[in-house]
């Protein structure tokens, strides 16, 4: 068992509905944040930590400062943090690398932590189906796009993106039963044994917190979220577990895999 530990977590929506309304959630994923610090090798943040976000050349979203500078001084106390971008954060360029030292993410990327092999991703947009979503992915990430949304004024541009965020069906699918083989991303995954072997295949996106065996050896993993669930997972090289954070420091184990 490895001193340090990896910690996994994703789905905040941070904003939602409002910056106000949002603040207890952003204070409570905060003292999570303050409580693993101690034993951290590497924190991943796996997408839609906002429920919206967009960076002109000069500005950035108002708020979130607490959070942002916890991440900052993690990033300065030499705790290398991942930031993936998810449906909600998409349009994230350079201010987080710049600014607070953190890996930004796109795309799923393959990791060897611990000597065992994951794959990392949102998990938004992967496996067969759903071409209407895959259709505004698209359109989202865009070049183009980014650059016309990028001439409009700050005032408005973050007003009607946190407006067309709160009343996207993604925000409103806070509770969703996961489905076992029928879910895109265990498709996805199944798919992606066939050709190479992962231990670990961690997704955030479907907000349902569970641990689902793909092989004697493989299993996907979903985060969960912090808008009901407040669950997490954390690797010390010989346990994988998710964990529903609790602020009395007794965080509860949900499931738990040993390699």
């Amino acid at each position: 068992m490895q001193t340090k530990k990896i910690y996994f977590a994703s789905d905040l929506h941070l904003g939602l509905p409002t910056l106000s309304e949002g603040l207890p959630r952003e204070k409570l994923f905060n003292t999570w944040l303050d409580s693993i610090r101690h034993d951290t090798a590497e924190l991943y943040l796996l997408g839609d930590i906002f429920d919206f976000w967009f960076e002109y050349r000069r500005v950035v979203p108002k708020g979130y400062t607490r959070f942002l500078g916890r991440i900052a001084d993690m990033v300065d106390s030499g705790i290398p943090v991942h930031f993936f971008t998810g449906n909600h954060d998409v349009w994230m360029f350079d201010y987080f690398p710049k600014e607070l030292g953190v890996e930004v993410h796109h795309k799923p990327i393959v990791k060897e932590l611990y000597g065992r092999k994951f794959l990392l991703a949102h998990g938004d947009g992967l496996g067969p189906g759903d071409p209407g979503y895959k259709l505004l992915k698209g359109m989202f990430t865009s070049k183009a796009l980014q650059w016309m949304f990028a001439k409009l004024h700050p005032n408005f541009s973050l007003w009607f993106g946190n407006q067309w965020s709160v009343s996207s069906r993604y925000s409103k699918e806070i509770t969703h039963n996961f489905r076992g083989d029928n879910e895109q991303i265990t498709k996805f995954s199944r798919l992606t044994l066939e050709k190479e072997h992962y231990d670990f295949f961690i997704y955030g996106h479907w907000h349902s917190p569970i641990i689902y065996p793909l092989t004697d050896n493989s299993n996907l993993v979903v985060l969960g979220d912090w808008l009901v669930s407040n669950t997490y997972s954390v690797w010390d090289g010989e346990t994988f577990k998710l964990m529903r954070y609790r602020q009395d420091g007794d965080d509860e184990l949900m499931d738990s895999v040993k390699m």
